[in-house]
């Protein structure tokens, strides 16, 4: 097929959408480019885009008109407006997450060493120790009656 027989099969589909009350709102010619698969002993084709705005009865007489074309290979009607719905519902939820790249980095805060004693520090102290991981590191010759928070070798 040759530019000109291109120009005249879109110009008929466009005709035929202008002429059943429809609108052509863009059209963009790709060229010649190789299917992703053999397609009718076709393995390359003329990809056309055709942006149009027109009733569904319309739509539905051009896809039997792009179907009962020989030129025509393959095609595919995808409707806009869900697709816009679409596109705005994601960009609406991506929107209203905060990335955390934005976020402030928390600084841990550790309490004061000098802070008065109290009856249920030790107690605290060794429930804090419980929730770290701690990394299986060998350690060197600890005392046998070494409390248990001096035994855990820090990395």
């Amino acid at each position: 097929m040759e530019e000109a027989d291109l120009d005249k099969l879109i110009e008929g589909f466009s005709s035929n959408i202008t002429n059943g009350g429809g609108e052509v709102k863009s059209v963009e010619k790709m060229g010649r480019r190789r299917l992703a698969y053999t397609v009718r002993k076709f393995n390359d084709g003329f990809y056309v885009l055709l942006n149009i705005a027109a009733a569904g009865s319309l739509i539905s007489e051009l896809e039997r008109r792009l179907r009962v074309s020989e030129q025509v290979i393959k095609f595919i009607t995808v409707r806009m407006d869900e697709e816009e719905k679409r596109l705005a519902k994601v960009k609406a939820i991506r929107d209203t997450k905060v990335k955390r790249s934005a976020q402030p980095i928390a600084q841990p805060q550790h309490a004061p060493a000098a802070a008065a004693p109290d009856a249920n520090a030790p107690a605290a102290a060794e429930a804090e120790e419980e929730k770290k991981p701690v990394a299986a590191a060998p350690a060197e010759h600890v005392p046998s009656d070494a409390p248990h928070e001096t035994a855990a070798a820090a990395v």
